[in-house]
C-alpha cells in the first residue's frame, strides 16, 4: 500500500495517511490528509466493504482541490472504513464510527463529515466524542446537507451555467442519473422544477428508463419504501450499468468511483457529463470524452456543494446562507473552467486543476511549513 501512495505523492501531499485497526470491535480504517495549507482539511467519511488506501488518498485528493476550487479556507481529507453499511447492525455500526473517532481524536487536521454509507446520525455520534465534526443534524446546531439536498443543488447550478456554453436548453433538457441516493435524487427533484426531462435512473439493482420522460415524484416514493428504481411501472428496465448507453443531453454519475472507464466510455451517448461523484471516471476516459467533443465538469467543481455546505456549517452559517454559497461559487467556478477551457482547447478537468493548484500553491507560499 505504501507503493500505491508514493506513486500518486507530489508537491502538494499527503501530509499524513493513518492506518487504524482494532481487531477487537473489527476496525479497519485509512485516514488520508492530503493539504492543509489554506486550513484544516474537510472530507467525509465514506463506509465500504472494499476500499483501499490509493483510493483514500485520491478521494483526499479530490477534496484538496475541491475546497482549493471553492475558495473554502480548509484543505483536503477523506477516511474509508472497511465495512458494508447495508448488512452491518446499526449498533455495530455506532461502535465502528465511535471507536474511529477516538482513534483520530488527536489529528486536529482533519474536521470529518459524511459521505456515502454514514450520515448526519453518524456525525453526531463523532461530535459527542471529539467534538469535532461537520454535516451534523439540525437538532444539534448542524446544517444536514443531505436533507437541504446541498450537492444536488451544486449540480443543478452547474447545469443551469453549463449548458449555454454548450447548447443545451436546460428546459426540456434529456436526463439520466447513474445513482438515485442523497445526491441523485435531489439532483432530479431540482432539475425537474427547471424543465428538464429525467428519461433514465440507475441503483444499485438496475436502470429503469423512459424515453417520455420518469416521474420524479414517483420515483422517490418507490425509494421511500425501499425498493429499486426498475420496480418503477412506466419504462424498460436494465441492469445497474445500462444507464451508461442511454442517449441524452445530461448524463450524471452519482455513486461509486470509476464507473466509467477505457471498456465502457464509448458506450456514453451524451453532450454534457456532471460529476455528481468523485472520480467516477478514470483519466483515460475523460481524455476520450475530449477528443469526442464531450463535455466534462469533473468532482471537485460540480460535487463542492456538500464541502461549502458543510463550510458554513463550520463557521457558524445559516441553511439559506449554505445554499447561496453553494449557487454563488460554484456556478462562477463553473464558468470561469469551461472558459479557460474553450480558450485554451484543453479538457475541462486540466483547466479546473490549473485553477486549484494555482490556489493551493498560493496558500502553501504562506506557511512556514
Amino acid at each position: 500500500m505504501a507503493k500505491d501512495i508514493l506513486t500518486f505523492s507530489d508537491e502538494l501531499g499527503p501530509i499524513k495517511i493513518v492506518q487504524i485497526y482494532s481487531p477487537k470491535i473489527g476496525l479497519k480504517a485509512v485516514l488520508a490528509i492530503d493539504n492543509v495549507a489554506a486550513g484544516p482539511s474537510i472530507g467525509g467519511i465514506r463506509m465500504a466493504p472494499d476500499v483501499t488506501t490509493a483510493e483514500a488518498f485520491r478521494l483526499a485528493r479530490a477534496m484538496t482541490f475541491k475546497n482549493a476550487a471553492a475558495g473554502l479556507a480548509h484543505g483536503g481529507g477523506k477516511a474509508v472504513i472497511q465495512a458494508d453499511p447495508k448488512t452491518i447492525s446499526i449498533q455495530q455500526k455506532e461502535i465502528l464510527i465511535r471507536a474511529f473517532a477516538q482513534a483520530i481524536k488527536d489529528l486536529t487536521e482533519y474536521i470529518p463529515g459524511p459521505d456515502m454509507g454514514t450520515d448526519e446520525t453518524c456525525m453526531a455520534w463523532i461530535k459527542d466524542e471529539i467534538n469535532r465534526s461537520v454535516g451534523l443534524p439540525r437538532e444539534i446546531g448542524g446544517i444536514p446537507l443531505d436533507e437541504i439536498g446541498a450537492t444536488g443543488h451544486g449540480l443543478v447550478a452547474v447545469a443551469e451555467t453549463a449548458c449555454p456554453f454548450y447548447g443545451i436548453n436546460l428546459s426540456g433538457a434529456t436526463v439520466a442519473i447513474q445513482g438515485f441516493g442523497a445526491v441523485g435524487k435531489h439532483a432530479a427533484i431540482q432539475l425537474e422544477k427547471k424543465g428538464a426531462k429525467v428519461i433514465s435512473v440507475a441503483d444499485s439493482k438496475g436502470t429503469i428508463t423512459n424515453l417520455n420522460g420518469l416521474s420524479v415524484e414517483k420515483l422517490l416514493a418507490i425509494k421511500a419504501k425501499g425498493n429499486s428504481v426498475t420496480t418503477y411501472s412506466e419504462g424498460e428496465k436494465g441492469d445497474a450499468l445500462t444507464v451508461i448507453g442511454v442517449p441524452c443531453d445530461i448524463w450524471i454519475p452519482a455513486a461509486r468511483p470509476d464507473i466509467i472507464t477505457k471498456e465502457n466510455v464509448d458506450e456514453l451517448q451524451t453532450k454534457l457529463i456532471i460529476q455528481g461523484a468523485n472520480i467516477p471516471i478514470t483519466e483515460e476516459a475523460e481524455q476520450f470524452l475530449f477528443e469526442k467533443g464531450v463535455a466534462v465538469i469533473p468532482d471537485f467543481i460540480a460535487n463542492a456543494g456538500g464541502v461549502i455546505c458543510a463550510a458554513v456549517e463550520y463557521h457558524g452559517g445559516t441553511e439559506q446562507s449554505a445554499l447561496d454559497t453553494i449557487w454563488q461559487k460554484i456556478s462562477f467556478n463553473t464558468k470561469a473552467v469551461i472558459t479557460h477551457s474553450k480558450a485554451e482547447h484543453i479538457p475541462e478537468r486540466m483547466a479546473a486543476n490549473k485553477m486549484a493548484r494555482n490556489r493551493i500553491k498560493a496558500a502553501m507560499k504562506l506557511r512556514r511549513i
